[in-house]
C-alpha cells in the first residue's frame, strides 16, 4: 500500500495540535472576558445595540483565569432560539455539524451519523481488522493493523465489511432523508412567519423590449403588465447605470464623515481650555478645512440631484424591472410563467430579498450570463489544476522517505530527535491548511462576476466550487499524488481500473487524512473563535487612534462559502473512512462537538446574517454528504477486488444503484420546494394577511423595498445646527 506514517507522527500531530488548541480556547475565553475586546467578540449584539448577553468580571483574577463559560452557554442554545434570532439558513450551518456527532441538546434525531458509524466500527470492524495479522511491522503497530488492509486476501471476514457498509449507506440515506423533510417542514413555517418580506409580492423582469413610440423601457413594462395582469399588477421599479451616481454618493459619505470627525475634534480641544498660540492655530487651520470640505460636500450634492433626475436616468435605463404585485398569488403565478413566445424575452423569476440583491450584477445581460458562467468554471478548473503543485509538494514532506531519495539534505532532520516526527505528522497537514485557507475568498471573489443576481446565489456557487476544489485537490490529488501522472494516463486508456487504484490508494493516505482532520478541527476550529486578525486589527486601531476614534463592531456576514465546503469535506473523508479505517472516527466526532460549540458561539455573537434564503443551503449540503456515499461504496468496490473478493464487489454495484435512485427521488420529492414559492402557500398566506387587513401594508412595503442603492434618501449632515438632508430622494 505505500508509505506509512509511524506512531510518533501520529502522537506527535495529535500532542501539538491538542496542546495548540487548548492554548487557544484559553486565551480566547480571557480575551473574551475583557470589555475592550467587546468590538471583537461580542459584535453582532453591539451593532444591534443590544446588551452584551454576558456580565464581564468585576475582579481582575477571574478577568484573567481561562473558563469554560461559553462553551456551556453554547450548549444551552436551543435550536428555537437559534432560528428565531438568526433564521434558517443558520440553523441548517448548525444542524450540519449535529449530523456528524453524537447528540446534542435539541437535536432532531437522538443519535447521529458519526456516532453510531464510530459504535460500529469500533466494536465490530476494529477487533476484525486487529484480529486477522495481515500486516507485520516490526517492532510496533502502525494504523494499518487496525484498517482493512490487515485482512487476508479472500478472508470471509471481508462480509463483515460490506454488511457494515451497506448498513452505514442506509442509515447515512435515512437521516439524510430525516433531515431533508425535518428543514423543509422549517421553511414552509419560516416563509409562512415572514409573511411581510417584500420578495414574496415581488417579481424580477429581465430583457425589457425598448418601446419604439417613447425610446424607453419603463413604459414598455407598465403597458405589458396592466393588459396581460390587470387584477394583480400594482406597480414597477426600473433599475439604471448608477456607477458615477453611487460614486457621488459614497465620496459624499466619505465627506460627512471627515467633517464630522473634525467636529467631534474641535469640541474635544475647546474642552481642554487651550488658549496657548499653538492651540488657536491649530483650531483656526481645522475651521478652514472644515469650511472647505463643506464646500465639496455642497457642490456634490448639487451633482447628486443632478444625477437623481428623471431625465438623466431614462438615458441610463437597463432592461430590468422589479415588478410588483397586490398579492403573493399573483406574484408566483407571474415568476413560473413563460411571458413571451420568444424565451429570451420578459424573463421573470421571483426576485430575490432586498438585502440579498446584487446590484452590480443587475447590469450583466441575461443573454451573456452563460458566456460569464463557462468564465469562471475554466478560471475554477485551472485553478485546481495548478493547485496540485502544492499539494504534491505537501505530499512529499509527509513520504520522508521519497523526500530523502529527492532531496538529501532533509536527512539532517534525523539528528535532532522527534524532529522527524513533526516534520512527517504535523508540518504537512500546517502546509496544506494554509495553501488552501485563500482558496474560498478566491473562489467567492470567482463568484461574483458570475451574473448571479443575488449574493446567495453567489455564496451557493462559491460553495460547490469550493467544495469540489477540495474533494479534487485535498481528498483525490493527495492520496494519488504519488505517481499521479502514470494514475492519469492508466484511468484514460483503463477506466476500469479507477476503483482499484483508488482503494489503494485511500487505505494508504489513513494516517495523513487523521492530521488533516487534527490540524482542520482542533486548530482551525480553535482560530476561528480567536479572530487573531480582527484582534490584532484593533489592537493597531487603538494604537494609532487611541480613544479619539469610537470602536465600532467589527461584525460581518456569515461565510457560508468558507465553512459548508470544508466541514463537508470532513464528512467525506469521515464516510469514505467509515469502513476502510473506523478508528479515524472517534477523531470526526471531536472535530464536529468542537465545530458545533465554536460555530453556535460565532452565530450568537459574531457574525451577522445579512439574507435570508429559508433553509436553501440544505440542498447542497445533502448532495455533498450523498456523493460522499457513493464515494465510499465505489472505494469499497476496488478494495473487495484488491482483496480477491468479487462477489463482495458486484454485491456492492446494486448498493450504488440504489443510492442513485434515493437521490433522484430526493430530487423530486423536496427539491423544487426550495427553488419556487408554491402557489398553494402564497394564496394561504394572502388570506391569512386580507383576514387581519394587512395584505395592502405589506404590498406597499415591497413598492419601496427595491428602489436602487443610488437612488436612495441621503442625510448628509452638512452644518452643526442643520438636521435637513443636503439630497431628498
Amino acid at each position: 500500500m505505500g508509505w506509512k506514517m509511524n506512531p510518533q507522527s501520529l502522537l506527535a500531530s495529535a500532542a501539538i495540535n491538542i496542546g495548540l488548541a487548548l492554548l487557544i480556547l484559553s486565551l480566547f475565553s480571557v480575551l473574551k472576558k475583557q470589555p475592550s475586546n467587546a468590538s471583537v467578540y461580542y459584535a453582532r449584539p453591539l451593532s444591534h445595540r443590544r446588551q452584551i448577553p454576558v456580565h464581564f468580571p468585576s475582579s481582575p483574577l477571574r478577568r484573567f483565569l481561562p473558563s469554560l463559560s461559553w462553551v456551556f452557554r453554547a450548549f444551552s442554545v436551543t435550536e428555537a432560539q437559534i432560528l428565531d434570532a438568526h433564521g434558517l439558513d443558520s440553523l441548517v450551518i448548525i444542524r450540519l455539524f449535529k449530523f456528524g456527532s453524537v447528540h446534542l441538546p435539541t437535536s432532531s434525531l437522538s443519535i447521529k451519523f458519526f456516532a453510531v458509524c464510530s459504535l460500529v466500527g469500533l466494536v465490530v470492524l476494529l477487533p476484525v481488522n486487529y484480529g486477522a495479522q495481515e500486516v507485520q511491522n516490526g517492532n510496533y503497530f502502525t494504523m494499518d493493523s487496525f484498517t482493512i488492509s490487515n485482512v487476508k486476501i479472500g478472508s470471509n471476514r471481508l462480509w463483515v465489511h460490506f454488511a457494515c457498509l451497506c448498513f452505514i449507506s442506509f442509515y447515512g440515506m435515512f437521516l439524510l432523508y430525516k433531515e431533508y423533510n425535518e428543514i423543509l417542514i422549517r421553511r414552509i413555517q419560516q416563509i409562512q412567519k415572514l409573511k411581510n418580506r417584500p420578495d414574496q409580492f415581488t417579481v424580477l423582469v429581465r430583457e425589457i423590449p425598448l418601446c419604439i413610440e417613447h425610446k424607453a423601457r419603463d413604459c414598455c413594462v407598465d403597458h405589458f403588465f396592466r393588459r396581460h395582469y390587470p387584477n394583480t399588477y400594482r406597480s414597477y421599479q426600473m433599475l439604471y447605470k448608477t456607477e458615477e451616481l453611487e460614486e457621488s454618493v459614497s465620496h459624499a459619505k466619505s465627506l460627512s464623515r471627515k467633517i464630522e470627525d473634525m467636529r467631534k475634534s474641535c469640541i474635544a480641544n475647546k474642552s481642554k481650555n487651550r488658549l496657548s498660540l499653538l492651540g488657536l492655530l491649530h483650531r483656526e487651520t481645522s475651521k478652514a478645512d472644515s469650511d472647505l470640505l463643506e464646500e465639496k460636500l455642497q457642490a456634490l450634492s448639487h451633482k447628486i440631484h443632478q444625477l437623481q433626475c428623471r431625465d438623466m436616468l431614462q438615458k441610463k435605463e437597463l432592461p430590468v424591472a422589479f415588478v410588483i404585485f397586490k398579492s403573493r398569488s399573483g406574484a408566483a403565478a407571474a415568476a413560473h410563467l413563460q411571458q413571451h413566445s420568444h424565451p429570451l424575452l420578459w424573463i421573470t423569476e421571483l426576485a430575490p430579498e432586498p438585502r440579498d440583491v446584487s446590484w452590480r450584477n443587475m447590469r450583466v445581460s441575461y443573454r451573456v450570463v452563460p458566456l460569464y458562467r463557462l468564465g469562471v468554471v475554466i478560471a475554477a478548473s485551472l485553478l485546481t489544476v495548478f493547485f496540485a503543485i502544492p499539494v504534491t509538494a505537501v505530499q512529499g514532506i509527509a513520504k520522508y522517505e521519497k523526500l530523502k531519495k529527492w532531496f538529501p539534505p532533509a536527512t539532517a532532520v534525523q539528528l535532532i530527535p522527534g524532529l522527524s516526527s513533526i516534520v512527517t505528522g504535523f508540518l504537512p497537514s500546517v502546509v496544506l491548511k494554509a495553501f488552501i485557507y485563500i482558496v474560498p475568498f478566491t473562489m467567492f471573489a470567482m463568484a461574483k462576476i458570475a451574473g448571479c443576481i443575488a449574493r446567495s446565489k453567489e455564496e451557493m456557487k462559491a460553495c460547490n466550487m469550493v467544495f469540489y476544489f477540495l474533494v479534487g485537490n485535498v481528498f483525490f490529488w493527495s492520496v494519488l499524488s504519488g505517481s499521479l501522472l502514470d494514475l492519469i494516463g492508466e484511468f484514460i486508456t483503463q477506466p476500469k481500473a479507477i476503483p482499484t487504484h483508488l482503494a489503494g490508494a485511500v487505505s494508504a493516505q489513513a494516517d495523513f487524512f487523521v492530521t488533516y482532520i487534527l490540524t482542520d478541527g482542533l486548530s482551525g476550529f480553535s482560530l476561528e473563535v480567536l479572530q487573531p486578525g480582527m484582534l490584532i486589527w484593533d489592537i493597531l486601531k487603538s494604537c494609532v487612534y487611541g480613544s479619539q476614534r469610537e470602536t465600532s463592531p467589527y461584525l460581518y456576514s456569515f461565510p457560508y462559502f468558507r465553512i459548508i465546503p470544508l466541514v463537508s469535506l470532513s464528512i467525506l473523508i469521515g464516510i469514505v473512512y467509515a469502513v476502510v479505517a473506523p478508528l479515524l472516527l472517534p477523531f470526526l466526532i471531536v472535530y464536529f462537538c468542537l465545530g458545533y460549540v465554536v460555530f453556535v458561539n460565532q452565530i450568537q455573537d459574531v457574525y451577522e446574517t445579512t439574507y435570508q434564503t429559508c433553509g436553501q443551503y440544505w440542498p447542497y449540503i445533502h448532495h455533498y454528504i450523498l456523493l460522499a456515499i457513493i464515494l465510499m461504496q465505489i472505494t469499497m468496490i476496488g478494495l473487495f477486488g484488491l482483496k480477491l473478493k468479487p462477489a463482495a464487489s458486484i454485491s456492492t454495484i446494486p448498493l450504488i444503484m440504489f443510492t442513485l435512485m434515493f437521490n433522484e427521488y430526493c430530487k423530486i420529492r423536496f427539491l423544487p420546494s426550495f427553488h419556487h414559492y408554491s402557489l398553494l402557500d402564497a394564496a394561504e398566506n394572502d388570506e391569512l394577511d386580507e383576514k387581519c387587513g394587512l395584505l395592502e401594508l405589506h404590498c406597499e412595503n415591497a413598492m419601496n423595498a427595491y428602489c436602487p442603492p443610488g437612488l436612495r434618501p441621503v442625510n448628509f449632515m452638512a452644518s452643526e445646527s442643520s438636521s435637513i438632508p443636503l439630497v431628498s430622494p
